[in-house]
């Protein structure tokens, strides 16, 4: 790869690989509406609209800024910054749950985005959640069923009892996140986009995420990873997009864009 000012410029190696991701001059713009005195609530909000009377007091935030960058198929790329830099609001606009303001996203295959903060169905017990987890990523359920053990071993939920039959309130935000990585890795993606998850668990329950991270990558899939951890991305990444202030600083090998990165938050 070659450093320009809208990111990477792609090699005549990059162009024989299969682009997996291809963010072109990306704009991500929230909008934050205000309710003028201060008074607003859901009701005045359906009566400014039922009368169409416009919003009073809206902010916009600027959260990615031109973005450029292509991802190829096999590559696993952590994404840096300080917070609020847009890492976040980008893995979502890979996965399509953010418009573009401006910019395109392309992508090849249907992107997973695995969010430590994702919403799980807290009545339903760990066992019906691995199953409805396992639907909603597309597997049959007959696959589910013979990776189901596989899903519970690598959790670690039963190794102090059996808690994959108890509903998941009982379960720490911990043991919650193990669960929902391994239900998301147990299924071979086109594009896996990981928001924190290697931040939960034990020493162990990480290596044994970075090991999978770098199978995902062999089966031909992209592997995109969101984390404050330098040594898991180190770990488990071959290439680093550095974001700050919603702009791509950096995009290259991960020790060069990791020691720049370092020298840059210790300044």
């Amino acid at each position: 790869m070659t450093e320009d000012q809208g990111g990477t410029r792609p090699t005549a190696a990059d162009e024989a690989r299969i682009p997996t991701v291809i963010a072109d001059d990306l704009h991500i713009v929230y909008r934050v509406y205000g309710t003028g005195a201060g008074k607003g609530s859901a009701t005045a909000a359906l009566n400014r609209i039922v009368r169409r009377r416009p919003s009073v007091g809206v902010r916009e935030v600027h959260a990615v800024k031109g973005v450029s960058f292509t991802a190829y198929r096999g590559e696993s790329i952590g994404l840096i910054g300080s917070n609020g830099s847009g890492k976040s609001t980008l893995l979502k606009a890979v996965a399509g749950l953010l418009p573009a303001e401006r910019g395109k996203v392309y992508t090849h295959g249907q992107p997973s985005l695995l969010g430590v903060n994702a919403a799980l169905m807290n009545d339903l017990t760990g066992e019906k959640n691995v199953l409805l987890g396992g639907l909603a990523m597309g597997m049959s359920r007959e696959q589910v069923r013979a990776r189901y053990d596989d899903i519970v071993d690598f959790s670690g939920i039963n190794e102090k009892g059996d808690f994959i039959s108890l509903p998941m309130r009982t379960y720490s935000s911990g043991m919650a996140a193990r669960l929902r990585f391994s239900i998301a890795a147990a299924k071979d993606h086109d594009v896996l986009l990981i928001d924190e998850a290697l931040a939960t668990g034990d020493r162990a329950f990480q290596k044994r995420s970075e090991a999978r991270i770098r199978e995902l990558r062999e089966e031909a899939g992209s592997v995109f990873l969101v984390s404050h951890n330098n040594n898991s991305i180190r770990e488990t990444c071959d290439r680093v997009l550095w974001l700050e202030r919603g702009v791509l600083r950096m995009d290259g090998p991960t020790d060069e864009v990791l020691a720049a990165y370092e020298e840059f938050t210790h300044a």
